[in-house]
């Protein structure tokens, strides 16, 4: 049995750093005798290239197989490299964004879709994986918000804890198996003005309350990295908080597994203006936990040095590269260092039939129905139909972070609707541009036209999918250029129109929610997104996604979400659109969102017809079982997300208006009826006081059961 403490002990120093430093595969480019171009650039020499512990941006398994091989020939030690990348949403065959994905509320598909792309992943070398991406967020101008699931700390821990799961496998040594890296902690999505990378200033109490809870749910379910973010935190960069990563990670949570830096955020120090050069950066970086650098060179270079001079020891070295080989070994690595990925495997593994129907199940269970007065689904008996806008005819639907997904091999929703209608007549007219600075209507006249002759008319709207992502903040969150006047037009010529919308964030589509009689949010869908859009449209699947993140009426909301506490003096719903004088609310347009947390309509027409309650009080050791009784009444199958939520309405500490605390995604056949029951705890009911303390507190608390802005029943109870 190999023995990693003898290894580190037959280690130089050098070889120990190096354990500690990853870069881009192209550093491996040019000859030992040529160090040139990316080496220099990263200021590496021939022999650094041998101790790299870890490479990331890779291509695929022919490139993996030989940069492992030359690495292991050149390494006296034989330590494999190990190779990481962002699988997100999918490797190859591509699965909805996260944001939709969680929309599901169904974690088996979320698990089903992450050990697809796993073994996809595997089969082309991947070993380590940078996910799950758990932000909390509340501000939809920030792009990566397609990474997250939304504005709710206990679903985006569910699906996180879900994903490391799935990622792992049975066995994470074997084929299939991946490590994965929980990021970005803390407090990535609270970048102020949902600016990118900008600083996050937030009160302790609502660090631990909102952002922190998610990266707890995915250490308890056994990540094996985790990844601190590029913003600074309450004036310190995430890399270098002492509270952040000493305190709270390690101390607290008892974190043991590798934290590796973001892209460069080491460097960044610098820039951030708390380091003076590379060394200092270096020595806050590693003195606050930070095991692995990540595409900069600061370890590489002066942690040596550090070590000469007494800041840091060769025994506080030793126990992370000891970390690092730990995780190399759960891989397997030393058995196999390439663990079964090759050409072959890759070709046999990726794009199959049964990967791409996974993708388009996931895709139909994620779409939302935001609107519907009564147009969809339609009928396949329909003769002619026009598909107009940018997003008829468009590949570019598999969203940002697609990691090597290929937006040729996506089907459109021209394919899809053809091909699932082929003898119907479609006429295709794009309209305008998706782009915000392009504003030319001179196809107007021929969308109309076709719009008027048509039987049906699907508008196929939305945002670019690179303006979501890192990086892609917006300040406009309505349908770039043109396409509300196309859509205006359009629908004026034919009012049997269904707007499908494609878009990685919510929008403020009021103009659009004003005209249109039907609005199918695809989100980004993936590689099979046209042809579940032609399912959806024609009823041969049924929406049942929610939104998990509020859609706001106007920018100008943002942050919005629904989770907010009241304020002492706040304003009906009944009088949202009345302005009211020295109350906390818009003058120019109300409160309310235009699409709240858990939203999403179905086919079916579910009834809620009644909630109950065991008992009215519950003891601190007690539990409450809560049934609710859901009836489909409509001749149409479908599934319905029942969700609970809770509010305690007397505290120590302002409180949430409403929270969900538990859901439950049911099946109903056509006049079926279901009882769902749920069991409420007193650490349901717990909470950050001011002392920052996670308390519960006796006294009087609602159970509610609906969607965020439309409660169906609530009941009243006490925790004594």
């Amino acid at each position: 049995m190999l023995d990693l403490k003898k290894l580190i002990d037959g280690m130089t120093v050098e070889e120990k750093i190096g354990q500690l430093a990853q870069f881009n595969a192209n550093v491996f480019s040019g000859s030992d005798a040529d160090i040139t171009g990316p080496l220099v650039k990263n200021g590496l020499t021939g022999d650094d290239l041998y101790r790299i512990g870890s490479l990331l941006n890779f291509k695929d398994s022919k490139e993996m197989n030989e940069l492992q091989k030359r690495h292991l020939e050149g390494d006296r030690n034989k330590i494999p490299m190990v190779f990481m990348m962002d699988v997100i949403h999918g490797y190859r065959t591509i699965f909805p964004i996260p944001l939709a994905l969680g929309g599901s509320f169904d974690t088996e598909l979320v698990e089903e879709c992450t050990r697809m792309s796993a073994v996809e992943a595997s089969s082309a070398g991947v070993q380590v994986t940078f996910t799950p991406m758990v932000d909390y967020v509340r501000d939809a101008r920030w792009g990566r918000v397609m990474e997250t699931c939304g504005e709710e700390p206990i679903l985006n821990g569910i699906m996180g804890a879900a994903q490391v799961k799935a990622f792992h496998g049975e066995d994470m040594s074997k084929f299939g198996g991946l490590a994965t890296c929980v990021k970005h902690y803390a407090a990535y999505g609270g970048a102020e003005a949902g600016r990118d990378y900008n600083q996050v200033e937030l009160s302790e109490h609502i660090l631990r309350e909102f952002y922190l809870p998610a990266y707890k749910a995915c250490i308890d379910a056994g990540v094996d990295m985790l990844m601190p973010s590029f913003n600074v935190l309450n004036g310190v960069p995430a890399v270098a908080n002492s509270w952040l990563m000493k305190k709270v990670l390690r101390e607290e949570w008892g974190f043991e597994g590798v934290v590796i830096s973001d892209y460069d955020a080491v460097g960044e120090l610098i820039t951030h203006g708390i380091a003076a050069d590379k060394k200092e950066a270096a020595k806050y970086a590693f003195k606050n936990g930070c095991d692995i650098e990540m595409c900069s060179n600061g370890y590489i270079k002066h942690l040596k040095e550090m070590i000469e001079e007494g800041i840091f020891t060769e025994e506080q070295l030793d126990a992370v590269v000891l970390k690092i080989l730990e995780l190399k070994k759960r891989l397997g690595l030393f058995e196999d260092p390439y663990k079964g990925a090759s050409p072959e495997t890759e070709e046999k593994t990726c794009l199959t039939a049964e990967n791409r129907a996974l993708v388009r199940k996931a895709a139909n269970e994620c779409a939302v129905l935001l609107k519907n007065d009564g147009v969809l689904p339609f009928s396949k008996e329909h003769k002619k139909i026009a598909l107009i806008g940018p997003f008829a005819d468009n590949h570019n639907i598999i969203g940002f972070w697609s990691c090597c997904g290929k937006n040729e091999e996506s089907v459109t929703v021209k394919q899809g609707v053809q091909s699932k209608l082929p003898d119907v007549e479609i006429k295709v007219v794009k309209g305008c541009s998706d782009k915000w600075n392009e504003i030319d209507k001179s196809r107007f006249d021929e969308a109309v036209k076709a719009a008027r002759e048509a039987d049906i008319v699907i508008l196929c709207l939305g945002e670019p999918q690179n303006y979501s992502g890192e990086g892609n903040c917006r300040t406009d969150l309505d349908l770039p250029g043109v396409q509300n006047e196309l859509a205006e037009k359009v629908i004026g010529a034919n009012s049997n129109t269904a707007v499908l919308l494609f878009t990685g964030r919510p929008l403020a589509i009021s103009k659009l929610d004003s005209i249109a009689p039907a609005i199918l949010n695809m989100w980004f869908p993936g590689t099979e997104g046209g042809n579940a859009a032609a399912d959806l449209l024609f009823g041969d699947a049924n929406p049942s996604g929610k939104i998990t993140m509020t859609f706001p009426k106007s920018v100008g909301q943002c942050p919005i979400y629904y989770n907010h506490t009241n304020t002492g003096r706040p304003i009906s719903k009944q009088r949202d659109e009345m302005h009211n004088p020295y109350a906390s609310n818009y003058i120019d347009c109300g409160n309310l969102p235009l699409y709240s947390f858990g939203h999403g309509l179905s086919y079916s027409n579910f009834v809620y017809e009644g909630m109950t309650l065991s008992k009215k009080e519950m003891n601190i050791d007690g539990e409450i079982k809560v049934t609710v009784t859901v009836y489909n009444d409509s001749d149409i199958a479908g599934k319905e997300t029942v969700q609970l939520y809770m509010r305690d309405l007397v505290a120590s500490t302002a409180r949430p208006v409403q929270q969900l605390i538990a859901f439950e995604k049911i099946t109903l056949g056509p006049k079926e009826r279901k009882t769902v029951e749920f069991a409420v705890t007193e650490p349901m009911l717990r909470f950050w006081n001011s002392e920052n303390e996670f308390v519960s507190e006796k006294g009087e608390f609602t159970l509610s059961v609906g969607y965020a802005d439309n409660m169906y029943y609530t009941e009243r109870f006490s925790l004594k």
